[in-house]
């Protein structure tokens, strides 16, 4: 008997025919004999639906800034996945199942009060632990917990993965199944390059950097999270039929599991390639070289909730000027320049130049510690096909380099075929 986390997205979620789907993946894994929590998003469209609700409500009278209540935007768009829980554990209890709903602030789970984008600091996993050795399935609302203010506080998009994940290491699981529309990770985006293959295991930071540079099959956090408290996860599809062959093995069910480094006998240089579009370059010319000055540059910036990416700076020739070249998404650069702007003087530069529209390919794999030339067969590879280098970032498990976008589908078809990847 094993105590298994249970995670569905929104597409599995989508509607009832979706729910009862979902209910018999998990009455399999109960009638293995297994303890079950189960952690639900909203259905498919519905957060954004009701995002669209606050957004088109009138603004606080009076109130200076343009926004609204972050508090009571996050009681509105917490009530997708009650919805869902509830749903599905009605539809546990017509298959005769002992379940109940549990939303965030009955467990309790505990964040900061950031809300819209809160941080899990604390969840007390006894009471569900106690009730899931007594047979009950927990059904738990995802993206949702209680802030220091005793108000619901949401995680930010994505944020019912990294529910599972927390509340997996929080009930001392022994795996955590991430169930969504695709079946495992890929060492590509499909879509993109037919030959693409799914893997069998991947690496917490391996993972990590694709969830980071632009793969869209975990949220981030929750990637840390399972890294950090060492969570066995796997990437299933919730499409498969729940009582396939191999759907309820226990040690390797069909997907793709996350796991420590150490467990991976045989590691590939290369394992994956990622992208992310929408990438913007802001270039500061002929700026003071000077002690503080990337202070002065970054820190506003910083304070701006603006994230900076990829940074590049050239060499002085006198020691008087220089330029300095960062990537920030597309969505963020009329803030950055006006931020920039009003701190022109502090900072000291002459022009400030953008461009939008580039696309940030990156080459991810923990076998490159251990192996020169990974860098080289890039570039090689990508000056054959007269793919232009902006900009170049490495760390010892990575390479991100920035394209113009129209190159984005030609650099990830040639990089996944130069690395081997698209062989079986």
């Amino acid at each position: 008997m094993a105590r298994i986390v249970m995670k569905f997205g929104g597409t599995s979620v989508a509607d009832l025919d979706r729910i009862k789907n979902v209910a018999r993946h998990v009455k399999r894994e109960v009638d293995a004999g297994h303890e079950v929590a189960v952690v639900v998003s909203a259905m498919s469209g519905k957060t954004n639906e009701l995002v669209g609700w606050v957004q088109g409500t009138p603004k606080v009278i009076g109130a200076n800034s343009p926004f609204y209540d972050a508090r009571e935007y996050d009681a509105v768009v917490a009530s997708g996945e009650q919805v869902t829980s509830g749903l599905l554990a009605i539809a546990l209890q017509a298959m005769d199942i002992n379940a109940r709903s549990w939303q965030g602030w009955q467990i309790p789970i505990h964040t900061d009060n950031a809300h819209g984008a809160a941080r899990i600091m604390e969840i007390d996993g006894s009471d569900i632990v106690k009730r899931m050795g007594e047979g009950q399935v927990a059904v738990i609302s995802g993206f949702q917990g209680l802030g220091p203010d005793n108000r619901i506080a949401t995680l930010g998009r994505g944020g019912s993965d990294t529910s599972a994940v927390a509340i997996a290491a929080a009930v001392k699981a022994d795996r955590c199944d991430i169930y969504t529309d695709v079946d495992g990770v890929y060492t590509t985006d499909p879509r993109i390059v037919p030959k693409a293959r799914r893997l069998k295991k991947i690496a917490f930071e391996e993972m990590l950097e694709m969830a980071s540079l632009g793969a869209k099959v975990l949220q981030v956090r929750s990637v840390e999270l399972a890294m950090v408290h060492k969570v066995r996860t796997f990437v299933r599809s919730s499409f498969e039929d729940p009582d396939a062959p191999g759907m309820g093995d226990l040690l390797n069910p069909p997907g793709t599991l996350i796991c420590d480094e150490d467990e991976i006998v045989e590691q590939e240089v290369v394992t994956g390639i990622a992208y992310a579009k929408d990438e913007a370059q802001i270039s500061l010319r002929r700026l003071a070289d000077r002690p503080g000055v990337s202070a002065a540059i970054f820190g506003p910036l910083a304070e701006s909730h603006i994230n900076v990416d990829m940074i590049v700076q050239n060499i002085s020739e006198d020691g008087s000027k220089t330029d300095m070249t960062f990537t920030v998404p597309s969505g963020d650069v009329e803030k950055a320049i006006k931020v920039l702007g009003d701190h022109k003087e502090k900072i000291g530069y002459d022009v400030v130049q953008n461009e939008s529209g580039l696309v940030k390919v990156s080459v991810i794999g923990i076998g490159m510690r251990s192996h020169a030339g990974v860098a080289a067969t890039a570039f090689r590879a990508l000056a054959e096909k007269g793919i232009n280098i902006k900009a170049i970032t490495t760390s010892e498990i990575k390479i991100s380099i920035l394209i113009d976008g129209p190159y984005a589908e030609l650099a990830v078809r040639t990089l996944h075929s130069c690395y081997g990847l698209d062989k079986n």
